[in-house]
């Protein structure tokens, strides 16, 4: 499954609606697809369920599993907690406390 087809399925018009929030911010192609990839990965890890019925505790659910069960590096883990960041409050309109930095 592809990351249109991943974001689709969650809700029709995610993507669209994550596309509209990044382009005001002018980011480079780079840094979008990582985002991309980062909201993607976690809509998957979470079974494909409606964005919108993520709380805050499904993000630090799934910043956890990258830290402890695939051991991801600090820098993986700054760019999903920013990705996240950016899809709770740009996209799903949720502001969201940055959760304290573990000690790794």
């Amino acid at each position: 499954m592809d990351m249109t087809e991943a974001l689709e399925q969650s809700r029709s018009g995610l993507l669209a609606e994550v596309y509209g929030a990044l382009q005001p911010l002018h980011l480079n192609q780079r840094t979008q697809q990582t985002y991309l990839h980062w909201i993607t990965r976690f809509i998957l890890y979470h079974g494909l369920i409606d964005a919108n019925q993520l709380a805050p505790s499904h993000r630090q659910q799934f910043l956890d599993y990258l830290e402890r069960r695939l051991s991801a590096s600090r820098a993986r883990i700054n760019q999903a907690q920013q990705a996240l960041a950016f899809f709770y409050e740009r996209v799903l309109g949720q502001p969201v406390d940055q959760p304290a930095a573990q000690a790794g």
